[in-house]
């Protein structure tokens, strides 16, 4: 099915889990009637960002994969014939826990989940607190419309995740994100950042050949300290922005691409043709010392 339509779901959050799921639900439901075949949902879309302290309690709000919130989620995917990538916070087992997406077929079917890979570890965002890095590898989902490839937020800023889903078969990469700016910080600063974030996630894009979808929260979180600055986008195998939300707003998109120009963007620009496989060893050192 070459022709795809991709629905976002870019919204805010409360500290009520139960309030923010039901939320997440009827803005699927937008999506679906708007004609959105795959949905993604932003990271950890049943809470606040709650990273951006050390607190044990937090560890409540985690659950099992699949449980609860996937459940719900695989029935509503179910109901309306979509899929729905939803992020979670995983309870792995006691003192085990994990940042984690399920995704749900089109029949409600559990088709697996990824654990992320990188878990950054910087001011209001204490990630290495709470998650375990992720054990399961990089990994691809067969679903009814496409293969996709899911990573999230951090591991959006290393190309060798992007690249490694993207070699697996993805046909499109989708990120849920959380990320925003302090409020005492000059807009300079934000543009800057904003832009950087947007730009290594087109350049995957680019160096991948496929179509990147990436879904932020937005809104005042972490009593007003941070605006989670929105600006979910999707790029096409050039890099080029065919949709970008406000950073501001809750906003349900859906966009239309067509993955049947995969092949011919990867054949005019034919950077997996000519990688040197025989040459890449060196990037599995975290170094490379000059003895």
């Amino acid at each position: 099915m070459p022709k795809i339509k991709v629905g976002l779901v870019q919204m805010s959050c409360t500290a009520n889990k139960e309030d923010n799921l039901k939320k997440a639900i009827a803005k699927v439901k937008e999506a679906a009637a708007d004609g959105a075949q795959i949905i993604c949902l932003q990271e950890l879309f049943t809470s606040l960002y709650f990273c951006d302290v050390e607190e044990y309690d937090n560890f409540k709000l985690a659950e099992p994969v699949p449980g609860p919130s996937s459940e719900a989620m695989s029935r509503t995917a179910k109901e309306l014939g979509v899929v729905i990538i939803a992020s979670l916070f995983e309870k792995r087992t006691e003192g085990i826990y994990h940042n984690t997406t399920a995704v749900l077929d089109a029949d409600g079917t559990y088709l697996g989940k990824y654990r992320k890979m990188h878990i950054p570890d910087d001011p209001s965002y204490y990630e290495k607190f709470y998650f375990t890095p992720g054990d399961l590898g990089y990994k691809v989902f067969k679903t009814k419309f496409a293969t996709i490839g899911v990573l999230i937020c951090w591991d959006q800023w290393y190309p060798e995740a992007a690249r490694i889903t993207s070699l697996m078969g993805a046909e499109i990469l989708f990120y849920p994100t959380a990320i925003g700016w302090h409020h005492t910080q000059d807009d300079e600063t934000n543009s800057e950042q904003y832009n950087a974030w947007q730009t290594i996630q087109r350049s995957h894009a680019v160096a991948n050949g496929l179509h990147v979808v990436s879904v932020n929260r937005v809104g005042l979180e972490q009593n007003g300290d941070m605006k989670f600055w929105g600006g979910s986008f999707v790029a096409n195998p050039l890099g080029t922005l065919i949709y970008k939300a406000s950073h501001d707003k809750e906003e349900v998109k859906v966009v239309e691409i067509d993955t049947s120009k995969t092949d011919s963007y990867r054949t005019h620009w034919p950077f997996l043709r000519d990688r040197r496989i025989d040459s890449y060893q060196p990037i599995t050192k975290r170094f490379i010392d000059q003895e």
